[in-house]
C-alpha cells in the first residue's frame, strides 16, 4: 500500500534515473539500511502510540496512510541536497553554504544544530527512564541514584560514537536485527489484547482531521532519520560519485517502507490493546510505551523484553542524532570562527564538543523534563523546516537540483512541512 502511495506521488524518471534499480544491492547498503532504520525507529515505538493513539484507531489510520510518502520523499529530498554539492566530501552545514552564501548558511547550519539537539537531549532522559523503571518494576529493587544512572548510561552510548564510524555501524547493525524480530513478535504477541469496540468510535470530521494535524509533527519526529543522512550522503557520494543521489533513492525507498511496516503494525498493536486513559497515564508518568506495557502486563516476556526493546531502540537512535548534532555543532562554531578570522584544532574542537554534549544531555537527563513536551514543541516544527522545506526551496534556487522541479511530489512534501510547523499553533489555539 505504501508503495503505491508512494509511486502515486512520482513523475516519470529519466531513462538514466530508472537504472538505478538494476545497481547490485550490496551488504554496504544493507548496513546502511539498518542504521537509517535504527536511528529513526528508537522515537517510533516509544512515543508515537501514546500520542496518535489518545486520538483514536480511525485517525490512525490515515497517518498509517500518509507517513510512507512523507517519510521517504522528504529524506529523499535531503539526501539530493547533500549529494547535489561539487565540492568532495562536504557535509550538510558546507552544502548550504556552498549553495545559499555565508549568512544563510550559518542561519540553515544553527537551525539543524536546533532540529537534532533537542532529540539527543530526549534520549538521555527516554534510556534513564527506561532503566530505572525496569530496575524498580521488574527487578524489585529500589531505584538508583538519578545522576549516577544517567551518567553511566549516556558515557556508555557516547564511548560507542568516539569510537568512530565503522564501529558504531557494526553497533547498530547487531541491535537493529534483534530489535526488528522483538519488535515484530511483540506486535503479534498484543493481538489477543486487542480491543475492538475502538473501532466502533469514528469521531466528526472536525475533530478527526484536528487529530491528524496535531499528531504530524509527532509522525515526523517518530520516522526521522535526516540526522544520518548528511553522512550516508557524504559516503554514498565517495563511493558511487554521480550515481549517489539515485542509489541513495533506492535505499531510503526500501528504509521507508521497513520503517512503515514494523513501527505502524507495533503503533496499532498497541493501541489497540491499551485504553485511551492508560495512554494519557503513560504519558502523565514520562515513560515509553514499552515500559507501560511492561508494567500493566502479567506476561513475562512483555514485562522483561519491553524494556529490552527500548533500551536498544534508544541507543541504536541515539547514535545517529548524535552523529548529526556533532556535525551541526562543528558546523557553526567553525563557521563563527572563520568569520573571525580564528582558528582551532580538529582535536581541540572535538573533545569540547564532547565535554558539552555529555555535560548538557546529562543535567537534562537528571532534570527528567516532560518528552512528548519537548518533541511537540521543539522536534516536529523544526525537523520539518530542514528535513521537508528547506530542499523543496533549494530544489527551485539552485541550479544542481534543476532537474527534480516541477514534480507533484514536490507540492505534497511542502504542504506536509507546512502542516507540522503549523499544528503547534493549531494546539495552541485549540
Amino acid at each position: 500500500m505504501q508503495k503505491d502511495a508512494i509511486s502515486v506521488l512520482e513523475t516519470p524518471q529519466s531513462t538514466q534515473e530508472s537504472t538505478t534499480r538494476h545497481l547490485p544491492w550490496t551488504r554496504q547498503d544493507t548496513t546502511w539500511m539498518l542504521s537509517l532504520f535504527g536511528t529513526a525507529v528508537g522515537a517510533g515505538i516509544l512515543f508515537l502510540p501514546i500520542n496518535a493513539g489518545m486520538g483514536g484507531f480511525w485517525p490512525l489510520v490515515l497517518m498509517a496512510i500518509i507517513i510512507g510518502p512523507m517519510t521517504y520523499l522528504a529524506h529523499r529530498g535531503l539526501s539530493r541536497f547533500v549529494c547535489s554539492s561539487s565540492i568532495p566530501g562536504s557535509d550538510i552545514t558546507q552544502v548550504v553554504e556552498e549553495h545559499f552564501g555565508i549568512g544563510a548558511g550559518k542561519a540553515i547550519t544553527l537551525l539543524y544544530f536546533l532540529a537534532i539537539y533537542p532529540i539527543v537531549l530526549i534520549y538521555g532522559v527516554g534510556i534513564t527512564n527506561t532503566v530505572d523503571s525496569f530496575i524498580v518494576s521488574q527487578l524489585g529493587m529500589a531505584s538508583p541514584p538519578r545522576f549516577l544512572l544517567s551518567g553511566v548510561l549516556i558515557f556508555g552510548m557516547m564511548a560507542v560514537m568516539v569510537a568512530g564510524e565503522q564501529f558504531m555501524l557494526k553497533v547498530t547493525q547487531l541491535l537493529v536485527y534483534p530489535l526488528v524480530g522483538i519488535l515484530a513478535f511483540m506486535s503479534i504477541y498484543l493481538i489477543p489484547e486487542w480491543k475492538m469496540d475502538a473501532l466502533q468510535v469514528v469521531p466528526d470530521t472536525g475533530a478527526f482531521l484536528g487529530t491528524v494535524w496535531l499528531t504530524i509533527p509527532v509522525l515526523v519526529f517518530a520516522f526521522n532519520h535526516s540526522p544520518a543522512i548528511s553522512q550516508f550522503s557524504v559516503s554514498l557520494k565517495r563511493d558511487h560519485g554521480a550515481n549517489a543521489a539515485r542509489k541513495a533513492d533506492v535505499i531510503l525507498r526500501n528504509t521507508s517502507m521497513m520503517l512503515v511496516g514494523f513501527v505502524m503494525l507495533f503503533v496499532f498493536s498497541c493501541v489497540l490493546s491499551l485504553s485511551p486513559e492508560q495512554l494519557a497515564e503513560a504519558k502523565a508518568k514520562n515513560l515509553p510505551i514499552l515500559s507501560y506495557l511492561a508494567n500493566v502486563h502479567d506476561s513475562g516476556f512483555v514485562s522483561y523484553f519491553g524494556p529490552f526493546i527500548a533500551f536498544v531502540a534508544i541507543v541504536s537512535s541515539f547514535f545517529g542524532h548524535y552523529m548529526g548534532a556533532t556535525e551541526g555543532m562543528k558546523g557553526i562554531i567553525v563557521k563563527q570562527l572563520r568569520s573571525s578570522n580564528k582558528q582551532i584544532s580538529e582535536n581541540k574542537l572535538n573533545k569540547f564538543i564532547l565535554v558539552f554534549m555529555f555535560a548538557t544531555i546529562w543535567a537534562v537527563a537528571i532534570k527528567n523534563p516532560s518528552i512528548l513536551g519537548m518533541i511537540e514543541a521543539l522536534g516536529g516544527p523544526i525537523i520539518a523546516a530542514i528535513l521537508y522545506l528547506m530542499p523543496m526551496y533549494a530544489v527551485y534556487k539552485v541550479p544542481a537540483l534543476k532537474a527534480y522541479r516541477n514534480r507533484i511530489s514536490n507540492v505534497f512534501v511542502i504542504i506536509a512541512g507546512l502542516l507540522a510547523m503549523t499544528a503547534i499553533l493549531f494546539g495552541l489555539l485549540s
